[in-house]
């Protein structure tokens, strides 16, 4: 056995490198800690790793092997409910997180730990790796957990390999095993289709298994998420309450499997849906597993999220330390019907709104099959030489001419039945050879699986960029689910498909970002259908709805901001629904605002009033990107919605509210609490972004300090007259 080095100690650490070929004979017990949370994994004599505890770190590292001896469980007839990568087929009677069939096709696997190593990357964050082997079979499974100490943020996933004769099928192969112990579960998920995402349910876990999952291929998140989070005992609150956060960074079919054991624990198992996918590993080669990430906070749901939203800024998406482009959209004004004079003008009505970029939506394209509906050109990326006998490169130069940026909507992954590219390459087409084609929005999807569609799919954004330079913006669609799986690439490999779409989607946004690292892009997938973190690490933002009403926005925005930050969230400024202007525009400012209006159809107030809005937004920017968010009312228990933002530095702040409750006499008639302020310092209250000729309440103007604003609060004054209301809070000295 080879070490650099072992710390002998009561936790008798080991930190072994090099290769092992033996079982380890001794105990070891593993801290995973991050600034305020620990996890504590043991592996005892026979090779065996659990799962102790997780929850609050200790402060003194040395008591943490007092922990085992005090969880008086009844008897665990297979010792393998606490595993941390619970193996099927030997002992195990519960959910595994792995299963697999031999090259002699026995179905047993038995992990025993080898070693473990802790590499630190950075000063925030380090890897842990522990290496797990059957004693019988050459299988082993490595474990990763990447700890940004910090942001009390862990990835979890595993790289399987072998050395067995042939090839070994994976019948399952999750990401992550966690094991919870408390009094009770509760689970809060979410559930959803087109124009309804995120919608919470809360409840009880009981006895059982609880399946959170996904078969749609693509889009997977159209009726399910993977996102979800766990109370302890009770439901967390926003400040209150012990609550962990998880969520698969995967864009396909995933499965979330939450079991009540009998001995009253949680077993969480998270990765890839093994529906209809048992994997094919051939020696040598890793099968690598995408990252769960999880997080825990004893403080509520409120600080779990900050946590997130900072670990989403500095670490995954593109640009989060950064700002965003605020946009007009052409989707709502003109649809498919356009040309070169229209879109002339609207570069001209950008220019007049003050945002910083005309972003031309679906219907550019296609010559033979033009598109002029959803029902064909889906596939054909060439301009529509009747809408745009100039191109796109002649309006890119256009909008630079008028002093505004230029951004187009492409949906590459796509194909109509009507279309050149579906009779020159019907193998490139996800579709059964035998069966009828069914369709979702009259198309079907290009095998990703196959690396000639993969490069075809790289060439469409490549060529926009090499023919239009100054191309600056890229919104990325993508509306279709996957029937009829089958991909004439893989042949007798079928139940590979769904993994190999995904890895293959990924292949490519990873050239294009690589090429491209700084434009920004859009995530977009028939609204919420695909927003995840394994597609996030891609894209400066997400489109979390095609419902753009900012009533219902309101309540999406709010149960999306506990997983992902503002500077992510596409807000656009719509016709949708009966508010006023301003309270449309109020709901987009809470992330990255655009507008999708017809311009020169606007009042000279709202005009007036919108541009206004775009420069009082430019200054806000930097708080609400930036800031830390805190929710103050909610909108499915008051009749006012709430949130807020602060800066670091506790300096300037502003806060978001409206009426959502539109009975006889509903309004702030108690003060709000506001959080995150130093109680020391003073502020200035000043309501702003008022719509021409109103004035604001007079509660919304004076000075207070952060100790009562946060004991006492402040009124808004939210009622039938003023149904929106935005205050900003600066320091005064």
């Amino acid at each position: 056995m080879k070490a650099s080095k072992i710390i002998k100690s009561a936790l008798t650490v080991i930190c072994l490198i090099g290769s092992v070929d033996s079982l380890v004979s001794a105990q070891v017990i593993i801290p995973v800690e991050t600034a305020h949370n620990a996890l504590l994994l043991q592996s005892d004599k026979a090779g065996e790793l659990n799962t102790v505890y997780f929850g609050k770190k200790l402060a003194n590292v040395n008591e943490y092997e007092k922990a085992a001896d005090l969880y008086k469980n009844p008897a665990d007839y297979t010792g393998l409910l606490a595993s941390a990568y619970t193996p099927s087929g030997s002992r195990n009677l519960a959910e595994p997180a792995i299963s697999v069939t031999h090259n002699d096709g026995n179905k047993s696997l038995d992990l025993r730990y080898i070693s473990h190593q802790f590499t630190k990357v950075s000063d925030d964050i380090s890897l842990l790796s522990i290496k797990l082997k059957d004693p019988v079979y050459s299988f082993e499974v490595t474990l990763y957990y990447k700890l940004y100490y910090q942001e009390d943020v862990i990835e979890q996933w595993s790289v399987i390999h072998h050395q067995e004769k042939g090839n070994v099928i994976l019948d399952k192969y999750a990401s992550a095993n966690l094991y919870l112990r408390a009094g009770s579960y509760w689970l809060r998920q979410y559930h959803g289709d087109w124009v309804k995402e995120m919608q919470p349910e809360e409840s009880e876990l009981t006895h059982g298994i609880k399946t959170i999952d996904s078969k749609l291929g693509t889009r997977a998140n159209l009726f399910e998420p993977s996102s979800f989070m766990i109370s302890l005992d009770k439901p967390a609150t926003e400040d209150e309450g012990s609550v962990l956060y998880g969520s698969l960074e995967w864009s396909g079919n995933f499965k979330i499997d939450l079991e009540v054991d009998p001995q009253d624990n949680l077993r969480i198992i998270a990765g890839i849906n093994n529906y209809a996918s048992p994997y094919e590993l051939k020696p040598g080669e890793d099968f690598i597993t995408p990252a769960f990430l999880y997080t825990f906070s004893d403080k509520g749901k409120g600080d779990a999220s900050r946590k997130l939203q900072r670990w989403a800024r500095d670490y995954k998406i593109p640009d989060g330390k950064g700002s965003r482009y605020t946009l007009l959209n052409n989707w709502e004004s003109t649809y498919f019907d356009f040309n070169e004079d229209k879109l002339s003008g609207l570069l001209k009505d950008t220019k007049k709104l003050g945002v910083d970029l005309f972003l031309l939506d679906d219907g550019w394209f296609g010559n033979k099959y033009p598109r002029n509906d959803d029902h064909a050109g889906l596939g054909d990326w060439q301009e529509n030489r009747k809408k745009l006998p100039n191109g796109i490169a002649s309006l890119v130069k256009e909008a630079k001419n008028d002093g505004v940026k230029f951004g187009v909507w492409i949906e590459p992954e796509m194909v109509s039945p009507k279309s050149e590219l579906y009779f020159k390459h019907p193998d490139w087409v996800v579709k059964q050879p035998k069966r009828d084609e069914y369709y979702f929005r009259n198309q079907l999807v290009l095998d990703l699986a196959n690396p000639a569609v993969q490069d075809f799919v790289y060439k469409i954004v490549d060529s926009l960029f090499i023919k239009s330079p100054g191309l600056a913006f890229i919104k990325w669609d993508c509306n279709a689910v996957i029937y009829n799986a089958y991909s004439s690439y893989l042949k007798k490999d079928q139940s590979q498909f769904y993994v190999d779409y995904v890895n293959g989607l990924y292949k490519v946004l990873e050239r294009i970002r690589a090429k491209y690292p700084a434009v920004p892009m859009m995530l977009c997938s028939g609204g919420g259908g695909r927003v995840d973190y394994g597609a996030l690490k891609y894209f400066t933002e997400y489109w979390p709805s095609d419902n753009t009403d900012p009533l219902e926005r309101i309540f999406m925005q709010w149960e999306y901001s506990y997983f992902y930050p503002a500077i992510a969230s596409a807000n656009h400024v719509t016709d949708w629904g009966k508010e006023p202007l301003k309270f449309r525009v109020d709901v987009a400012m809470m992330g990255r605002m655009g507008f999708d209006i017809v311009v020169n159809k606007l009042s000279e107030n709202d005009l007036l009033f919108c541009q206004d809005a775009v420069k009082l937004y430019d200054t806000l920017k930097p708080v609400i990107f930036q800031g830390d968010q805190y929710r103050l009312s909610d909108p499915r228990k008051d009749n006012v919605a709430s949130m807020m933002y602060v800066d670091a530095a506790k300096s300037s702040a502003v806060v978001f509210n409206y009426l959502v409750n539109y009975r006889y006499g509903a309004g702030s008639k108690l003060p709000l609490l506001l959080k995150g302020l130093d109680p020391q310092k003073r502020y200035q209250l000043k309501e702003i972004n008022l719509y021409p000729g109103t004035t604001q309440a007079s509660e919304n103007t004076k000075i207070y300090s952060g100790d009562f604003l946060m004991k006492i609060g402040f009124n808004p004054v939210v009622n039938s007259d003023r149904t929106s209301v935005v205050v900003q809070l600066n320091e005064v000295k």
